[in-house]
């Protein structure tokens, strides 16, 4: 045995030494490379759960954007349908429910828009942000015609009449698109027809302008005394 080892302090202090390399090994290969930055919004894209599941586990942070509009993993996989990734994500510990991409858009009000009910309802469920200001999930719900959805906002409290910045409200986002069913809803839930818009818009107003003659005229009726 060579005599520095011969030393029982010196051994100890050898193994304690040789114990901190080896942690500090394992600890550096727990921790994501440089590039999981790009395998993981691959892995989103290709909806391949068991990779982002491996990221996960290695510490990766769920919430990261990605650079083009600021997604997050949650937002990109539903707006791409990677449902077997955004339900792995929804159970994911210290995820954002409510985070916001560039343009301010959740993944909720993206779930409306296109609209996916499976997600939006799952992320309701979730307890996800409901009301915000400005631009909201019930307008986005209401332009896309999504009845399911809008009538589980409403049932989470919604604010119907809720204002985009230029005080656009749901149920001129859905005269717009001419969704009389969704209209009808709105209404019998206490939707304000009579409210305008900056551009000084009715609901009314906004059906008439795509052409959406008898719904026009219906709303019109809605906001006679």
């Amino acid at each position: 045995m060579p005599q520095e080892l011969q030393n029982p302090g010196r051994r100890q202090l050898l193994a304690a030494v040789v114990l901190a390399d080896a942690d500090s090994l394992f600890q550096r290969l727990l921790q994501p490379k440089v590039d999981s930055y790009s395998e993981w919004f691959q892995s989103v894209r290709l909806d391949d759960v068991k990779r982002v599941q491996s990221l996960l586990a290695r510490g990766f942070d769920p919430n990261s954007v990605e650079p083009e509009r600021f997604d997050t993993a949650l937002i990109l996989s539903v707006r791409l349908k990677s449902s077997k990734v955004f339900a792995a994500l929804l159970e994911a510990r210290e995820i954002n429910l409510n985070a916001r991409s560039l343009n301010g858009d959740t993944a909720l009000m993206i779930a409306a828009y296109l609209p996916d009910v499976p997600r939006a309802l799952a992320l309701i469920s979730k307890g996800v942000e409901i009301n915000r200001a400005g631009w909201t999930a019930l307008h986005y719900a209401a332009a896309s015609g999504s009845l399911p959805i809008i009538q589980r906002l409403l049932d989470e409290s919604a604010f119907i009449d809720a204002e985009s910045p230029n005080k656009t409200t749901p149920l001129m986002m859905a005269a717009r698109g001419g969704h009389t069913a969704v209209v009808t809803l709105l209404l019998a839930e206490g939707a304000d027809p009579a409210l305008k818009n900056e551009a000084e818009m009715s609901a009314a107003d906004f059906a008439r302008s795509q052409g959406f003659k008898d719904l026009a005229r219906f709303l019109d009726d809605k906001t006679k005394p």
